[in-house]
């Protein structure tokens, strides 16, 4: 099983997180990871893995085939894609695991997952990726 993009990722006692970058002068955050921070232009970034839930901040439904190398599996079915907000650091902008407009809302409280993007890499596994999904119980 191979993923997207390894450098994306961290393991935390939680579970996986996305890997991040806060300055260390002004405490921005940003993703995925830089050397420079785009809010005081400093270069004193350190990796830090970012929140593992976060809250919905908007979100669209894509009904049509995204462009190679993003295609994924051979057939297409509509899929969520949003921005999560990751209370105190940043938005992340994410492939949804919902894809029902009658399921997502502004505020929904969401959690990451990895979920699997591709049957076959070329070299017989499957390729994985991030996503978020509705956290289980959660106010709809």
């Amino acid at each position: 099983m191979t993923f997207v993009d390894d450098s994306l990722l961290t393991e935390t006692p939680e579970g996986p997180a996305l890997l991040g970058s806060r300055c260390t002068n002004c405490s921005a955050h940003t993703f995925p990871r830089q050397a420079g921070c785009p809010r005081c232009t400093g270069s004193a970034m350190e990796d830090v893995p970012l929140a593992r839930t976060g809250r919905l901040w908007t979100w669209t439904v894509q009904g049509f085939r995204p462009k190679p190398p993003y295609t994924g599996t051979e057939t297409h079915e509509p899929y969520g894609v949003g921005y999560v907000e990751l209370a105190d650091q940043l938005l992340v902008e994410s492939r949804l695991t919902e894809s029902d407009p009658d399921r997502l809302r502004i505020g929904l409280p969401m959690e990451l997952v990895i979920r699997s993007f591709r049957d076959d890499d070329g070299g017989g596994g499957p390729t994985r990726t991030f996503a978020f999904a509705p956290v289980t119980g959660a106010d709809r």
